[in-house]
């Protein structure tokens, strides 16, 4: 199905007009409901609504026209622009169009170097290769021929979202209009009736709701607040009368866009107490930013934000702040965990507008651009820099700051790291996570405040300090980067911290002295592959209350101990075990079943697969190495109902099939087969995994076809396809073939044309 785009005559001469958007809307099956809202591309418990402008951005194209054409969508804040373009960006017209997708966000201060750099591992990664590691190094020369190698002679579509200087597109433009009143009433009710009346008005309430929807002018991001807000209400029509009295509204006859920050500031005011900090906070993160929701609600934590819940650690009540701010439609999510959760959220331009305002009215944040200028002057509390450091020494004499953010992958120098501590001293949290460190400085002791530190190392044999064991209230440390680092003994003084996470750790000079951290709840990303470790693995063992363990390396000699230690662990949700050595074999069969187990990752060669898991109730996430035979095994696994999420790899397996029954795994969503030179078919029975939505068939370098049965998939939403054999869309039988087709599934594959073509 070919992309409909309305051209502007002064650039293309099309021989067709636009049709309308009722009958585009027929003719592309536009009918099918969709999110409002940023969504990820697994689906959403929320209620759907359908927006009717959405055909509008398809148009009749010219036959046989190859030249690049542009095509702008403009409008004022909050009316769905991103919304709708990614929409169309996610179908399955467009994905079965063009070779290549790239979505790109501009935001208002952007550099090209910035754009090709975002640009490009998007673009490798659907070819199914990985970006070369000088990215960060290039100049806007190379990164242009980059990208130009990888796009000539290819269909592809580049989507640029949040464009703000009127200058970036000049070519066409199609703007896009208010919703009507009937539509606004639709999306105004899924979101203040979502948890009662099965998303519908009741009668008394209708003369009040229109009169209030009215008030919106059409704009979705205007109706998403105030249905939000009045989703927490109580549903009568005393406190609905008085809502609508209160409501300030004078300031719409001059503009929408006041109008919304009227809204909006209405909405913030309307938060609980315990929220408006916690929203105030997603103005620290730079425009556009995708803020992963553990390190944002472990800052919260640090600033001391969340309170104690009996029965609940402060993750899972900070976890709860999340919910309820994306409950009342005050922050997005941008990408979910299996289990529905927000995995990444962001905040609406507009949203973020209201908020920096509030920062500015409360002096709760400063910002630092490369430029020299800052957001306010005065006292604050937290600084947001992007910028280099004679700027930032310029601009700024914090003695008053607790919290400093760092952004822009940029390096700091080792004088300048050296000076923050000397004058920065009551610190709370310190994020350096999306900056480069040389060296981390020996007098890191002063932050006798600290609670959250995140560094990213630009070097390898950086140190971590001694004096790192001064921080005796840290309890979030987080190592970024690509080197092996070792943590001193000192460390094993932090009795507070709850979370250790790094690339590839080494705890050798804390020997047993691991096991003092008793407040430990995640470990990530240890390596063991050194003389010693046997005395770090059973100091794990007195870890009682850690939920989320990461290991590299753990060698056979170590299995026993390995095993008793994990036998300790009562409250484990995550264990993620990786063996990359060829030889190095480890039976698990000695441990106990880890009954709260949710996750577990076992990316090592495995004799066979341990007894105790197939006990696991509450496990989740599985993914793991099949032994050579897998056919029993296979079998076993099928006795885990709970499972959402099964990644196999098959690099040890010998068989050539593959087989799905009948009944098995009837809550999975998510299947990866990986990684074998053996595999010939994949054959998928009636009534297995009926609630399957992603597919992935990956290196399956021998695979001749489609897996057999995949019509059964009835609720697929994905398919990705790479590294397949050269005859794999011819070999695959028709009824197969027609169904993902007709199905609407999203096909993702660099090798999609080729094998389309096959077919035809």
């Amino acid at each position: 199905m070919i992309p409909r785009r309305r051209i502007a005559s002064e650039i293309q001469d099309f021989k067709t007009s636009v049709r309308g958007i009722t009958e585009r809307s027929e003719r592309y099956g536009f009918q099918r409901s969709f999110e409002q809202g940023t969504s990820n591309s697994r689906g959403s418990r929320n209620a759907k609504w359908h927006d009717p402008r959405v055909a509008a951005l398809y148009v009749e194209e010219a036959e046989g026209r190859e030249e690049r054409t542009v095509l702008s969508v403009v409008g004022m804040g909050g009316q769905g622009k991103t919304t709708l373009s990614k929409k169309v960006f996610d179908s399955k017209d467009i994905i079965g169009h063009f070779d290549c997708r790239v979505w790109i966000t501009v935001s208002q201060s952007y550099e090209v170097e910035g754009l090709l750099r975002d640009m490009l591992p998007k673009i490798y990664k659907q070819e199914g290769d990985n970006p070369p590691s000088s990215i960060y190094q290039m100049d806007r020369g190379l990164l242009t021929d980059e990208v130009r190698k990888y796009l000539q002679k290819k269909r592809y579509v580049v989507v640029f979202d949040d464009v703000w200087n009127v200058h970036f597109w000049d070519d066409i433009e199609f703007s896009l209009q208010p919703l009507t009143q009937e539509q606004s009433l639709k999306l105004f009710n899924k979101k203040a009736f979502k948890f009662d009346y099965g998303g519908s008005c009741p009668k008394e309430l209708i003369g009040i709701a229109n009169e209030i929807v009215k008030k919106c002018k059409g704009l979705p991001l205007a109706i998403v607040a105030i249905g939000g807000l009045l989703s927490t209400r109580e549903k009568n029509v005393f406190e609905w009368q008085r809502f609508r009295e209160n409501l300030n509204f004078e300031l719409m006859t001059d503009t929408h866009l006041i109008g919304i920050k009227e809204i909006l500031c209405l909405s913030y005011d309307d938060l609980p107490y315990y929220l408006k900090s916690c929203l105030l906070y997603f103005g620290v993160y730079p425009e556009d930013f995708e803020v992963k929701s553990k390190r944002i609600t472990r800052q919260w934590i640090a600033e001391g934000f969340v309170k104690e819940e009996r029965g609940k650690t402060m993750d899972e009540v900070a976890e709860g702040y999340i919910t309820e701010l994306i409950h009342r439609s005050m922050v997005q999510v941008s990408s979910l965990r299996i289990d529905g959760k927000a995995k990444g959220c962001r905040v609406h331009d507009q949203i973020r507008d209201m908020i920096l305002q509030k920062n500015k009215y409360f002096y709760f944040c400063k910002h630092i651009s490369d430029d020299g200028q800052t957001s306010l002057g005065g006292i604050f509390r937290r600084l947001s820099i992007t910028t280099i450091d004679d700027v930032f020494r310029e601009c700024i004499n914090g003695s008053h700051v607790r919290s400093l953010f760092c952004f822009g992958n940029k390096e700091i120098s080792t004088s300048f790291s050296r000076e923050i501590p000397t004058k920065y001293r009551l610190f709370k949290v310190l994020d350096f996570e999306d900056f480069l460190m040389k060296n981390i400085p020996n007098n890191l002791g002063n932050f006798i405040h600290l609670k959250y530190l995140s560094f990213k190392s630009s070097n390898s044999g950086v140190k971590v300090p001694k004096p790192i064991g001064m921080l005796q209230n840290l309890e979030t440390l987080v190592v970024r980067g690509e080197y092996f680092m070792e943590l001193p003994k000192e460390i094993s003084k932090l009795r507070k911290l709850r979370h250790l996470i790094g690339h590839r750790l080494s705890l050798i000079q804390l020997k047993d002295g691991i096991g003092e951290m008793k407040s430990l709840q995640t470990l990530r990303r240890v390596s063991l592959d050194m003389d010693g470790a046997a005395e770090v693995i059973k100091g794990f063992g007195k870890l009682k209350l850690i939920r989320d363990l990461g290991l590299l390396e753990v060698h056979k000699e170590n299995e026993r101990i390995f095993s008793s230690s994990i036998n300790e662990m009562q409250h484990l949700e995550k264990l993620r075990v990786f063996n990359f050595k060829y030889n190095n074999f480890v039976d698990l069969n000695l441990i106990s079943p880890p009954t709260m187990l949710q996750k577990l990752i076992l990316n090592g060669r495995l004799k066979e697969f341990p007894e105790w898991m197939f006990a696991l109730q509450n496990l989740t996430v599985l993914r793991l190495v099949c032994p050579y035979s897998v056919k029993d095994s296979l079998q076993s696994l099928k006795s885990m109902q709970h499972l959402l999420i099964l990644l196999l790899d098959l690099s040890m397996y010998k068989g050539l099939h593959l087989h799905f029954q009948d009944g098995w795994f009837q809550k999975l969503k998510e299947l990866r087969v990986d990684h074998s030179y053996k595999l010939r078919e994949i054959i998928i029975d009636k009534g297995s995994m009926p609630s399957l939505k992603t597919l992935s068939l990956m290196r399956l370098f021998n695979l001749k076809n489609i897996p057999t049965g995949i019509q059964h998939l009835e609720k697929l939403e994905e398919l990705w396809i790479a590294g397949v054999d050269d005859e794999f869309g011819e070999r695959s039988s028709t009824e197969d073939w027609n169904w993902i087709m007709d199905h609407g599934a999203n096909i993702y594959s660099k090798d999609f044309n080729k094998i389309k073509k096959s077919r035809t």
